[in-house]
Order: C-alpha cells, then sequence, then structure tokens
C-alpha cells in the first residue's frame, strides 16, 4: 500500500479533502504541494485477538506497541514453487530484506481473508481468494500483532507494484531454505514461513 501521495495545490487552494476510509493523512506543504503521509487505520485487539472497537493509525499502534492484525499471504504457482521478493529501497518497513509472503496490515472493517485479497491485488496485480490457514500472536518485527496465515496458487506471470517490490522469483522449498540462511529477510518470513511449513507438514 503506497504510503506517500503527492497532491498539486496551486497557490490559496483550501485545505485538502476527508481522507478515504481504512486512511488517515497527514498534511505537509513542500512549495506548492502538498505532501500527505498516508497512514493505514487499524482496529486494535487483545491477546486473545478479539477486536476491542478502537480504530487507530498504525503508525501509532507500532509506536505504541498496540496488537493489531496483519494479514499476509505465501503465494506458490501451480508447480508449487514459493514466490519470493525484495523489498523495494523506498518503502518505510524493512526496506531492501526480502520476504517469503506478501500482506499488510488489516483495515478496519476488514476481515484476515479481504485484507490478504486487497493486498494480493496491490503488490502483485493478481485477483484471487486467499485461504486462511492459522493465526499466531507474532512477536517478532517492529511491534507486536496478530499474523493471519494465508496460502493460494498465483500465475507465473504476476505483475508487482514497483514502488512495493524491487525483484521477485519462483523457488523450490529447498532453495527457500538455502535462501533464508543467505538473504536478509523480513523478521516475519522466519517465523511466518517455519509455522508454515509445520502447518503443511501436520496436514500432509
Amino acid at each position: 500500500m503506497k504510503t506517500v501521495v503527492i497532491r498539486a495545490r496551486p497557490p490559496g487552494a483550501g485545505a485538502l479533502g476527508p481522507a478515504s476510509a481504512g486512511r488517515r493523512e497527514a498534511a505537509l506543504s513542500v512549495g506548492s504541494a502538498r505532501v500527505c503521509v498516508v497512514d493505514e487505520l487499524v482496529e486494535r485487539v487483545d491477546d486473545q485477538d478479539r477486536l476491542l472497537g478502537v480504530a487507530v493509525g498504525r503508525r501509532q499502534a507500532i509506536r505504541e506497541g498496540w496488537l493489531h492484525r496483519v494479514a499476509v499471504t505465501v503465494c506458490r504457482d501451480e508447480r508449487g514453487r514459493i514466490l519470493v521478493h525484495r523489498r523495494s529501497e523506498q518503502v518505510s518497513r524493512f526496506p531492501g530484506l526480502h520476504e517469503v509472503e506478501v500482506g499488510g496490515a488489516v483495515a478496519v472493517g476488514e476481515t484476515y481473508e479481504q485484507a490478504a485479497a486487497r493486498e494480493l491485488t496491490e503488490e502483485l496485480g493478481v485477483r484471487v481468494l486467499p485461504r486462511l490457514l492459522f493465526t499466531f500472536l507474532n512477536r517478532s518485527g517492529l511491534s507486536p500483532h496478530w499474523l493471519g496465515v494465508h496460502e493460494a496458487v498465483v500465475p507465473d506471470a504476476v505483475v508487482p507494484d514497483p514502488d512495493e517490490v524491487a525483484w521477485h522469483g519462483w523457488l523450490t522449498e529447498p532453495e527457500l531454505r538455502s535462501a533464508l540462511l543467505e538473504w536478509r529477510f523480513t523478521p516475519d518470513s522466519h517465523e511466518a514461513f517455519s509455522r508454515y511449513s509445520a502447518f503443511r507438514t501436520t496436514r500432509s
């Protein structure tokens, strides 16, 4: 999801209109333009993943250590290979690191599955319905959060958002296990893939 939006503002123009649902904007003036830092709105949850009915900006949730939901998807192709990507150097969280899964924060009013599907469309340009496998309280990364891990079969020819993804490739499971030891991955990737592998093993 984009985090910075540049909007032209002619001299004398008024304030920007209301932010779209599910996000909050803080505006800064830069010359004749307004730079709007778009903050995703998330819902706080408790240590049992129950909604508390409180919407906050994701940046604040991370800063304060408030629990919220994040949805990710492990993407496979028809041959069973797993999609791995390297995050753009321009993203605010973990720039330049590799990831095993695709995803992001669950917005206010979304389910895990809806958020996972939205993120696949935004980041890879594919429209599929991922299957929720499990959730767990993830304490790795920038702050604790509930992580919903999904799985989806997607086309080989994905079209990643260049603002989000610098590189992508398809790896077999042995190749991925080697890469996890040699490449720099996000903290979520190690924890999520370990649990994902264990989940698949128990059901094979």
